[in-house]
């Protein structure tokens, strides 16, 4: 049951902050996900949000509790909690990015009011990972992912494990380990089933294995996955100490596989039953596919696939990591629909679950990584990291867009007695997937399964003298680009991308790349640009997407879209030596382009494939464009062409005028639970639609209706865009309308419409 709603937040926490009788009607009221501190989207301070603070929910036990065991869950806080109940503490726990949970059944009371109360300590513990050395981002604070209340019988079912195995043979079959907590009896009975929606695929049910207790059976091989981290009252994170059933389902006839275009999901629904009856069940959804890594490349359910994504910081402008699940799934949207990946890296830690769920609907693959940057720290750092892998493979193990684990701390050195035990963590928790551990050098000892390398070579890549590469960041930092840089930097940033996922299609043995990174992040002060952003995304901190954006979207088949995206602005003398930019860089997946200056033919282009022969359309180029310089400047217009068919065209015009304001939402439906949330995006452009990075103005808002802003008001545009988010509330008894006003000083003013629907009620 979730417990997102109806906390109490008290800021920096006081003595007898977390006791029941406290006087708290002080405190604001707040919805989880929340961050402790909400701040400006660039030059803040970051020590504003790492101090320790205090969050309190009161709570009755609905009716049907009585004999049953409780959980509190906590996806994740940020980044060490101490939960209380009612005055009591129940337990610590030490890490921000992986999920943790403590049994309250003894310190619950079942008729009355109860008292949650957490101290979240949100400083730069060099104890926890990944702190402890220099870090390129922030981690900020708060409460930041879901909170549930977990009610199960005193005999239940922990966790799932359900493994394709063999899906492309006529043997396939689906091995299913099932934790179970609590004293089992010959009376206990486990049964799967496979399920099609609501078509049952197969079912199997077993009294082996049961009546056991103690040791996990069927986990041998002796890796630690416990270590000694500080994890007290609360149930085992790791599976040690459960009983656990093993079943194998033959699944026959034919079975829909999970890929890239056609992402099939299947329910697999497990029951515990006592005497014939159901006392627990557990659902979870997984995919049916085969990816591994090999000396030949990626294959995704036995077909070579050239990985091509973007790094992903899971951090927003004003509040953090703290967004609910439609702006965390919008990222991966982002990613597979706009940006045209086939693969994500979650740098530098565990993410949203939402994020995966996205992932594993829309066919986006996933490189999942444990949290850290560089710095290894003492033995009990290294306890807490082990933890940090076992949790993160036992969370996500059934996402079908999972391809690797990264068990080694990103660009770390060697340290061969601590990635021995990550590895075999990894590997004895889930032997259907590789081990990757990112690298920046071609030196460093390879104890995991695939040579995942940070390679920020400009240039060249080295030749893969590892087998089993992919290259895991590239561009980004080493060329950091921002909306209103001028053209040759602009087209330089696009060229760069382009040039490596070229270098990368050339061997067979390079796996594919994924681009540091998808969109800029805040950061500490010695790094990025001096305003707490690394602008090395191919997007802005918004999502709101830079030329370089345009290659990557670029390379996506025309039969799913039709992509043409000039990488520079048409201005006269928006280049070093005048006389207009040069060379000109259109992404595009056409096959012939034609220019038209003021009407008039001045080029036919065709795609680059003597320099970038490697990708599936090679940006074009041309110089064709000069000898203007002092005549009027007419408008641009730029017409692609397949197969002799004009299919596309854009006009980018000369006018060098701001003639049009932009306010548009993602989403127009929302639910009125105090958390649900959409992105409006600003955006001045010309009369064509294209944008102007320099214009500025500040736009006014003004909100009527069920919701709040969350960003800054007015806005400054940045680059002639920006964004922010738009909130509900809790909407009582009926729908709502959300009227967002946006007023450009001179271009007009917007009106954005949400509808909000009203939010299931949650336990009081």
């Amino acid at each position: 049951m979730s417990l997102n709603r109806g906390w109490l937040y008290g800021g920096e926490t006081v003595a007898g902050a977390t006791q029941r009788d406290f006087d708290d009607g002080a405190f604001e009221r707040v919805t989880i996900p929340h961050t402790n501190k909400v701040l400006p989207w660039h030059s803040f301070d970051d020590r504003e949000y790492q101090f320790v603070s205090v969050y309190r929910r009161r709570l009755r036990l609905p009716a049907g509790t009585e004999g049953k065991r409780l959980f509190l869950d906590f996806d994740g806080v940020m980044t060490a909690a101490t939960v209380f109940v009612n005055g009591q503490e129940v337990g610590k726990y030490l890490g921000g990015y992986t999920p943790f949970s403590f049994e309250v059944t003894e310190h619950f009371e079942r008729d009355g009011e109860n008292v949650v109360a957490v101290e979240v300590d949100s400083t730069e513990r060099g104890d926890i990972p990944p702190f402890g050395g220099r870090i390129d981002y922030l981690t900020f604070g708060g409460i930041y992912r879901d909170v549930w209340l977990r009610v199960v019988p005193q005999t239940f079912v922990e966790n799932v494990f359900a493994k394709p195995v063999d899906v492309l043979s006529d043997g396939r079959r689906l091995d299913v380990r099932v934790f179970l907590e609590g004293e089992l009896t010959a009376r206990h009975e486990v049964a799967v089933e496979v399920m099609d929606g609501e078509k049952m695929v197969a079912r199997l049910g077993s009294l082996a294995a049961l009546g056991m207790t103690g040791g996990a059976q069927g986990m041998t091989g002796g890796a630690d996955v416990t270590g000694g981290a500080d994890v007290t009252g609360g149930a085992d994170v790791t599976g040690d100490g459960s009983s656990v059933a093993n079943l194998s389902l033959p699944l026959p006839g034919a079975i829909r596989l999970w890929d890239l275009d056609t992402p099939e999901l299947y329910r697999v629904v497990v029951t515990l039953l006592e005497g014939g009856q159901e006392v627990d069940r557990y659902e979870t959804r997984i995919g049916f596919r085969e990816a591994k890594f090999t000396e030949l490349g990626f294959f995704l359910n036995g077909q070579r696939v050239k990985l091509r994504g973007l790094n992903r910081h899971q951090t927003y402008p004003y509040v953090g990591q703290a967004m609910p699940a439609r702006v965390q799934r919008r990222d991966a949207e982002i990613l597979k629909n706009e940006l045209k990946c086939n693969v994500a890296r979650t740098s530098h830690y565990p993410q949203s679950p939402h994020f995966l769920d996205a992932c594993d609907e829309l066919g986006l693959l996933v490189f999942e990584e444990i949290p850290g940057w560089q710095h290894i720290g003492d033995a009990a750092w290294k306890e807490i990291a082990c933890r940090n892998v076992a949790e993160m493979i036992r969370r996500d193990w059934n996402h079908p867009s999972i391809m690797l684990w990264g068990v080694r701390i990103n660009e770390s050195k060697d340290d061969h007695d601590f990635y021995v035990r990550t590895n075999a963590i990894g590997h004895e928790l889930d032997d259907s997937r590789q081990t990757g551990g990112v690298r920046f050098n071609y030196q460093s000892e390879r104890l995991e399964d695939v040579f995942t390398m940070n390679d920020f070579q400009p240039h060249e890549l080295r030749e893969p003298n590892h087998p089993l590469y992919l290259n895991t960041e590239f561009a980004g930092h080493m060329f950091p680009t921002k909306h209103i840089d001028n053209v040759e930097r602009v087209i330089e940033h696009v060229r760069r991308h382009a040039h490596v996922h070229n270098m990368l299609g050339s061997d067979d043995q390079y796996a594919g790349g994924i681009g540091w990174c998808a969109f800029d992040y805040n950061t500490h002060a010695d790094f990025g640009s001096g305003d707490r952003i690394c602008y090395h995304g191919v997007s802005d901190i918004f999502r709101i997407p830079k030329a370089a954006a345009g290659f990557y979207k670029s390379q996506c088949d025309p039969q799913e879209e039709v992509v043409l995206e000039p990488a520079f602005q048409w201005a006269i003398g928006d280049q070093s030596e005048g006389g207009g930019p040069r060379p000109l860089l259109i992404c595009a997946n056409c096959d012939r382009l034609k220019l038209y200056v003021g009407g008039e033919l001045k080029a036919e282009l065709e795609p680059d494939h003597e320099r970038f022969g490697n990708l599936a359309h090679p940006p074009f180029f041309t110089d064709r464009l000069q000898g203007v310089w002092g005549a009027k400047w007419h408008d641009l217009r730029i017409d692609g062409y397949l197969n002799g068919e004009l299919v596309v065209s854009r006009t980018l015009s000369g006018a060098g005028v701001d003639r049009q304001f932009h306010a548009e939402a993602d989403d127009a439906q929302l639910v009125g639970d105090g958390s649900d949330a959409t992105r409006v995006v600003f955006r001045v452009t010309d009369e064509h639609g294209n944008p102007r990075p320099f214009a500025t103005g500040a736009v006014a808002l003004l909100l009527e209706g069920p919701g709040e802003i969350v960003g800054e008001n007015p806005f400054a545009l940045a680059g002639g865009v920006g964004a922010i988010w738009v909130k509900t509330h809790e909407v009582e008894g009926g729908a709502g309308t959300i009227r967002l006003t946006a007023r450009h000083p001179y271009l007009g003013e917007r009106v954005v419409t949400i509808e909000v629907a009203p939010a299931e009620p949650e336990l009081c």
